[in-house]
């Protein structure tokens, strides 16, 4: 049976990582860590949405000033 990959990863890598990880860490540091990472991807998502709205705003100030211009 051929298993899923993660990243060309099986299942023994992923396991023996998330095991030298917790040797790491520790149990109690986990839970702070994924929270720093889940925060850091909701402000580059945020981030990434204010430069499609910045973007989307020169837009309709371009369109405007050519249809103002065309007249």
């Amino acid at each position: 049976m051929v298993q899923p990959m993660v990243f060309g990863l099986g299942g023994w890598e992923i396991l023996i990582i998330a095991l030298v990880i917790l040797l790491i860490f520790g149990g109690s540091k986990i839970p702070e860590l994924m929270k720093g990472l889940g925060k850091g991807v909701k402000n580059f998502k945020e981030g990434i949405k204010e430069g499609d709205d910045e973007e989307k705003r020169d837009d309709a100030v371009h369109r405007i000033t050519d249809k103002k211009e065309d007249k």
